[in-house]
């Protein structure tokens, strides 16, 4: 699949509140294989597919709430802590212009809605179909975690502002690890996959975790686009351009791992910083 990312249908005004990006073109190259093959054995991606138009499915987010007392969690897109400028269709914009899915992809449900409950709206990066039922008759298999969520002290912060957040409380949802898989209490499994008619398949559902953010079979080949340098990270999250970057400034792996990257515990990261930033371990899935 050879595309520019751009949806072909219409989407929220941006940029918008809580949402500064503006919709651009990318340049993306995907290769998904004819035969999947299903090992079983699920292996967590942060990109899982791409729908039929093109456009990327990311159903995670960066946001990130961390405590003083040490725990971090991660910021799910639907929830009421934080406004990300999700338009209708459940999707917003990346500071790179990228406009991606976080659920429901409701304009590409109702462009290739054929009749059928099940309506194809993408290709997973294993090969194996990615369907939406429109009478949501098959159900997510994650659960809310029972008790209370443990914290002291917590901040979210942004590029902009800090604010403090109390994650006291019982686990609803605002965070992906509010959420645990319970086997068999659904009929999806771990990666929101079921075999219908002797064919697996993942399904977008409109409960956690919306998309799958897991690959149940082989993946052959990544999306073919080269590693940006340092120097091009550096310059992406430098918004002030002071050659340096803040804790609020920073995204990503960089923002959750920022005081490792710290060398030298100033509260700012400089390029030399960047170059010592442990490399990611594919092997391993997250705990969230």
């Amino acid at each position: 699949m050879v595309t520019n990312a751009l949806p072909n249908h219409k989407t929220g005004e941006y940029p918008r509140k809580g949402n500064p990006n503006t919709i651009s073109a990318q340049n993306r190259t995907y290769s998904f294989p004819v035969n999947p093959k299903y090992t079983g054995n699920p292996k967590w991606v942060r990109e899982p597919g791409v729908a039929l138009n093109g456009v990327k499915f990311e159903p995670g987010t960066a946001e990130v709430v961390e405590c003083d007392t040490g725990e971090n969690y991660r910021v799910e897109a639907f929830q009421e802590l934080v406004n990300l400028g999700l338009d209708f269709n459940n999707a917003h914009v990346q500071p790179t212009g990228a406009y991606h899915y976080h659920g429901t992809p409701t304009s590409v449900i109702e462009k290739f809605d054929s009749g059928n409950d099940l309506v194809h709206v993408g290709f997973a990066h294993d090969g194996f179909l990615m369907y939406y039922s429109k009478s949501d008759i098959y159900k997510s298999s994650y659960k809310l975690i029972d008790g209370s969520r443990k914290g002291e002290d917590c901040t979210y912060e942004t590029r902009r502002n800090s604010r403090d957040v109390s994650v006291g409380g019982h686990h609803d949802g605002t965070y992906t690890s509010d959420f645990e898989y319970v086997d068999g209490s659904g009929d999806l499994d771990e990666c929101n996959g079921i075999t219908i008619n002797g064919k697996y398949m993942y399904l977008v559902t409109s409960e956690f975790p919306y998309v799958s953010r897991c690959l149940m079979g082989e993946v052959a080949l990544e999306e073919r686009r080269s590693r940006p340098t340092t120097a091009q990270l550096f310059k992406r999250m430098d918004v002030n351009l002071d050659g340096k970057i803040s804790k609020a400034e920073a995204k990503g792996r960089l923002a959750s791992m920022f005081s490792q990257v710290d060398s030298n515990n100033d509260g700012f990261l400089v390029q030399s910083e960047l170059k010592h930033m442990p490399r990611p371990d594919r092997t391993q899935r997250r705990s969230e």
